[in-house]
């Protein structure tokens, strides 16, 4: 499973349960969003142990891909059967200051700076 773009890649790695974002995501709001939100509920419904968001390749994400990532993250933490973490890099300033508050909608996140 995978989407490309011009401006982006996501991937997903069956092997590891890990969705790989690369590049930047600056789509305006929810119904641009729409097929990566479907595509990360395609990801949990298969109901994996964990899901790996790896966004250490991500270089730019907007508040709506926020907003879209949030929703994702609870909708999981509804189900209470995946754990979930997100991997960001330490030199991309927007990781340091925006990934720690997931942990505030799933507190069992676990959130990696590699």
């Amino acid at each position: 499973m995978e989407i490309n773009t011009e401006d982006y890649q996501i991937c997903y790695d069956p092997a590891t349960a890990t969705v790989i974002f690369i590049g930047a995501l600056r789509l305006s709001g929810p119904a641009e969003y729409a097929p990566i939100a479907q595509f990360l509920t395609d990801v949990a419904e298969v109901e994996p142990t964990k899901i790996t968001l790896n966004l250490q390749q991500l270089e730019f994400l907007n508040s709506s891909g926020i907003n879209m990532l949030s929703k994702f993250i609870i909708e999981v933490r509804k189900t209470a059967r995946v754990q979930m973490a997100v991997q960001g890099s330490q030199s991309i300033a927007w990781h340091g200051k925006s990934l720690r508050n997931f942990q505030r909608l799933m507190p069992g996140l676990q959130v990696e700076f590699l």
